[in-house]
């Protein structure tokens, strides 16, 4: 993980989020999750968020408690996960974790629905009103969603950002704060020239989608992991046994992104 964060910072991005979805939080304990954030901060040339989500209240709390005093830059939060929930008790659960943490930190709001239970509109509208967190980090992929949510911003002013990568650059051309990224893990300088909006971005948005495609054809994060090994990191095997046919294909993958990836670097350096 410290290597990771010497990479990413290399890569030129602008934070990290530990622990998000696609760092697979679900999967270390308490003890861990402290235990990581406090040496990434230490080790980080860039602003950490520090995800302290948990499928209950007291858990987020008590990561959320150490994260702030580990000296993280801000929280990310999605609801309780595993279990659906209604709106309204999302909405407690929101509010009371903003009183109990208090202002120490920013923390950002995160809407994923195919994770847990879904935010609408009008109950992150809600949030974003009691003036206790900073902004959103919209992972539906749906762009009429996010068209809202960019208009909500002009009554009153909070930080937006997509996690959906195939909307990367459309969210950022429309006045997005920045992209919260899985795939970036991999390939951060892709994202990076892409946050520049250069006259190339169109090429570089096909180079990025060339990627997500591949991802979408593994369980998360598969295809991410075995593009950070091949980039030089360390990385770790897939959560579950995969299938002859899909470690083919990984093997696939590997293949073509040895040959993607020099032509990725020379199209991001450009």
């Amino acid at each position: 993980m410290l290597e990771l964060l010497d990479f990413l910072a290399a890569g030129g991005v602008q934070g990290v989020c530990l622990f998000g979805a696609t760092g697979e939080f679900l999967n270390y304990s308490f003890a861990e999750r402290q235990r990581m954030v406090y040496l990434g901060v230490k080790r980080s040339r860039v602003p950490i968020l520090a995800g302290v989500s948990h499928s209950t209240f007291a858990g987020a709390i008590q990561l959320a408690d150490e994260a702030i005093a580990a000296g993280a830059d801000a929280l990310i939060l999605m609801p309780p996960c595993f279990f659906h929930y209604a709106q309204g008790e999302i909405e407690e659960f929101y509010v009371q974790f903003a009183k109990e943490t208090g202002d120490a930190v920013p923390i950002l709001i995160h809407n994923a629905p195919m994770l847990t239970s879904k935010l609408e509109l009008d109950l992150m509208r809600r949030l974003i009103d009691t003036g206790r967190f900073a902004g959103i980090k919209d992972s539906s992929g749906d762009w009429g969603l996010f068209e809202q949510l960019l208009e909500m911003r002009q009554r009153r002013p909070f930080a937006l950002f997509t996690g959906d990568d195939r909307m990367a650059v459309q969210a950022l051309n429309a006045g997005a704060d920045g992209v919260i990224s899985g795939a970036a893990c991999a390939v951060p300088e892709l994202f990076v020239a892409m946050a520049r909006r250069g006259d190339h971005i169109d090429d570089l948005n096909a180079r990025m989608l060339e990627f997500v495609e591949w991802t979408e054809k593994f369980p998360t994060p598969v295809v991410v992991k075995r593009a950070v090994e091949l980039r030089g990191q360390r990385s770790a095997p897939p959560l579950t046994p995969l299938a002859a046919g899909t470690g083919k294909a990984l093997e696939e993958f590997s293949a073509w992104f040895t040959g993607w990836l020099p032509q990725m670097k020379k199209a991001a350096a450009t």
